[in-house]
């Protein structure tokens, strides 16, 4: 695994001509996945990194519906705005709107390379945990809370907390996303 403070983001698809876009993927998309994106977009937003947030799940099961309960009980604590969210489901368009893919853990990851079309949009999807700056070599990925207590969307928020800093540094540090 590459050092999370020196990790990369791919490069914008148009040459950053535009707004860096970020797709944030979970399983289910109730959890993780719009934990991380809220708390994602606030970060970006207090840093003045020009960057947009979506996320979505690899399964249909919870589309249109609000992200889990004690997700958003965990944000809000924290002082994210966590009203906002409706699950949505990847799929293969995600890829020309994006310009990169942060997956939650290996299954999510496999899901989503599926279905690239091509080998770009295959590298363009990396661990959401390549950025963690905790994280080791046989910790990269971000634990699903669903089955779980408060404890562990409590848990799973503070190590999205110190990702999503770390992925606004290398936005800012790479030029992907610079500040607006």
């Amino acid at each position: 695994m590459a050092d999370p403070r020196t990790q990369t983001l791919p490069p914008a698809r148009d040459g950053g001509a535009a707004t860096y876009r970020i797709a944030l993927v979970c399983l289910g998309n109730i959890c993780r996945s719009p934990m991380a994106h809220v708390v994602l977009e606030h970060r970006l937003a207090q840093a003045g990194v020009d960057a947009s947030v979506s996320s979505a799940g690899t399964g249909a099961w919870h589309v249109g519906e609000p992200m889990d309960r004690r997700a958003a009980v965990a944000l809000t604590a924290h002082g994210y705005d966590a009203s906002r969210h409706a699950a949505r489901q990847f799929d293969a368009d995600w890829f020309a709107e994006h310009d990169v893919v942060l997956v939650m853990d290996e299954t999510n990851h496999a899901d989503v390379t599926a279905l690239a079309a091509t080998p770009e949009d295959t590298a363009r999807v990396l661990l959401f945990r390549d950025f963690d700056p905790r994280a080791g070599t046989g910790d990269r990925e971000l634990p699903d809370p669903y089955f779980g207590g408060d404890d562990g969307f409590r848990a799973v928020l503070a190590v999205i907390e110190r990702t999503a800093a770390a992925i606004v540094a290398a936005l800012a540090r790479d030029g992907s996303g610079e500040p607006g």
